[in-house]
């Protein structure tokens, strides 16, 4: 055998299919051995057979083992168990892994609150992503429960005293009291489940990388078990709190629906949101887990789509305003009475001020922060400037159209457009300047909750100039479209009184009197009032970049049917056109 190993020993490198030849040769003329997992003979090559085998067994068996399955730990809820599944809230990341099933590690959650409450001894849990209270409660209790929900505390029992315990939940005596009937105890579970920031209890809504999330990635799991506790007569309440969130974002309480889907989702059935500063109210009907879920108003795929919405529009309007310009000029020379009434001037001032918000509008976004400091405080300057001046030019068309048509009489005005030149260009100047001065222009930025910037324009200084934007800008525009609006509902009301009056004599004043008014609604800025609207839902932020951004066209289409009208209208015109022209001879 000696002799056996230094020949193997001495043999070249190149010569490996000799060593295995001689080394089986001389194997062979020796002793037989035995294996140590059998009476067999065996060869040295399945001496190390066994110490494979164990190896491959043990990686063999933790692959099976795999907990983000959910199926290995499905009925296991002690520490090993828990602590286990828990690390999947990590290891299924949004971007996908196939050894996590979603549904079974959701369902293993609820089913271990319900394990709390039908089979656990245990009355509290206090681990890192985990904390739980059991308590037994009288179906004949007196007054509500309160119960604090911090988190990494353990839940407890409070006081009504919302100051001390601002996140916490509120159980109604009367959800209780209907289980009289039943039994005089029962077992309440409450939980605080960290999720995480992978994949597990977010759903189909918020596994899109949009910036929406599950508020701190905390999950409230309330439950009695196997009792079914649904339509609430008085719903519980619970209370988040939270740092004071951005205007893009939006929250909404929700609660998790085990049928919606194939594993579950999100849904906000039977449950209402009462905002706050720094805290949410959820009041639900039912029992189940429950969270706070922060979504962008505008993420990213929705701000580059209303973009390219509101810059075909306002293109479209600018080749429609310059239309409107060059057509009261053409009629300006070709009529001289253009040159003596007010009302034409007005819109085409109207027309120039939208203009010019249209170009400041492009160049804005197309340049975004690029340049210096000055270059975009000037941008974000000349920006508010013309938006002013289009929500000014709006309120004195109104104002126009209220000496019109409201008081008729008395309504001589000495060098009437030069005065309202004056408003309507001097105005926002002052208000410019006065803000400017505050150095409250600079870089604006939309971000979602993940902090990546969805848009980036001069504007306002996002952290410093909040309150000049909500007096300059949104305040303003307001004022401008309360009086604007109040004026349209009287001007309506005179149009279909005097078509009422005349229903027998002419027909279709009716029809006449609704195009009017969508006429003389595209003057006075009806269409941003959508605005108020936008919080309703993303389908009507849609329909307001559209509306405000298509305004040129309408005025341009105004413009045309009023000054250019039709052999049947220039011998029936409306009485709105004929006390335009009359009311701005007299102005002169």
């Amino acid at each position: 055998m000696g002799m056996s190993q230094a020949q193997v020993h001495t043999v070249s490198v190149d010569g490996w299919s000799r060593i295995l030849v001689r080394t089986t040769r001389l194997w062979s003329l020796s002793s037989p051995t035995r294996c140590p997992c059998g009476p067999s003979p065996c060869s040295p090559f399945t001496l190390c057979i066994p110490l494979l085998d164990q190896k491959n067994s043990a990686t063999i068996h933790e692959e099976s083992r795999q907990p983000c399955k959910g199926l290995i730990n499905a009925n296991r809820f002690d520490d090993f168990g828990l602590k286990d599944t828990a690390k999947c809230f990590s290891e299924c990341a949004r971007s996908g892994n196939e050894s996590c099933n979603l549904g079974n590690l959701q369902r293993y959650w609820l089913n271990y609150e319900i394990h709390l409450a039908e089979e656990s001894l245990t009355e509290t849990v206090n681990m890192g992503f985990l904390t739980a209270l059991v308590k037994n409660i009288s179906t004949s209790i007196s007054e509500d429960l309160h119960f604090s929900l911090t988190p990494s505390q353990v839940p407890k029992q409070v006081t009504e005293d919302e100051h001390q315990h601002p996140d916490r939940v509120r159980l109604p005596r009367s959800l209780f009291e209907s289980l009289q009937g039943s039994r005089p105890m029962v077992r309440l579970a409450i939980t605080i489940l960290d999720v995480g920031s992978g994949n597990v209890f977010k759903g189909p809504q918020l596994s899109l990388e949009d910036g929406s999330s599950v508020l701190n990635n905390h999950v409230v799991g309330l439950s009695l078990g196997h009792i079914n506790v649904t339509g609430l007569a008085e719903p519980l309440e619970i209370t988040f709190s939270h740092q004071h969130q951005p205007p893009n974002m939006t929250l909404s309480c929700v609660f998790w629906d085990v049928t919606k889907g194939s594993s579950g989702d999100w849904s906000s059935k039977g449950c209402s949101t009462e905002f706050g500063v720094n805290r949410t109210i959820c009041r639900c009907d039912h029992l189940t887990f429950f969270a706070l879920l922060l979504r962008p108003v505008l993420d990213q795929v929705t701000v580059k789509a209303l973009t390219r919405i509101s810059q075909a529009g306002c293109g479209t309007s600018m080749i429609f305003l310059a239309f409107t310009i060059v057509l009261y000029a053409v009629l300006r020379f070709s009529r001289q009475r253009f040159k003596f009434e007010d009302a034409p001037k007005i819109h085409v001032a109207l027309s120039v001020s939208l203009f010019l918000l249209n170009l400041a509008f492009f160049i804005n976004v197309g340049h975004g922060l690029k340049g210096s400091d000055a270059a975009c405080w000037a941008r974000g300057a000349v920006f508010h400037y013309f938006l002013l001046c289009a929500f000014t030019w709006m309120g004195l068309e109104a104002f126009h159209l209220y000496l019109l048509v409201i008081k008729v009489f008395n309504t001589y005005v000495g060098h009437y457009f030069l005065k309202l030149s004056l408003v309507g260009w001097g105005l926002p100047a002052l208000i410019v300047i006065g803000t400017g001065s505050a150095n409250s222009y600079g870089p604006y930025a939309i971000r979602d909750k993940k902090n990546t910037t969805t848009l980036e324009l001069c504007w306002f200084c996002e952290k410093t100039a909040t309150s000049a934007l909500y007096v300059t800008v949104h305040g303003y525009f307001l004022i401008t479209f309360l009086f604007s609006a109040v004026v349209l509902g009287l001007v309506a009301l005179k149009i279909f009184t005097l078509s009422s009056a005349t229903a027998g004599k002419e027909k279709g004043q009716h029809w006449k009197g609704v195009l009017t008014l969508l006429g003389l609604s595209s003057l006075v800025g009806v269409t941003w009032g959508l605005a108020i609207l936008t919080p309703l839902g993303l389908s009507t932020t849609y329909v307001f970049a559209l509306f405000t951004s298509l305004q040129g066209v309408f005025i341009f289409c105004w413009f045309a049917v009023l000054y250019f009208p039709s052999q049947s209208t220039m011998t029936s015109s409306s009485g709105t056109a004929r006390a335009d022209q009359a009311l701005t001879v007299s102005h002169e």
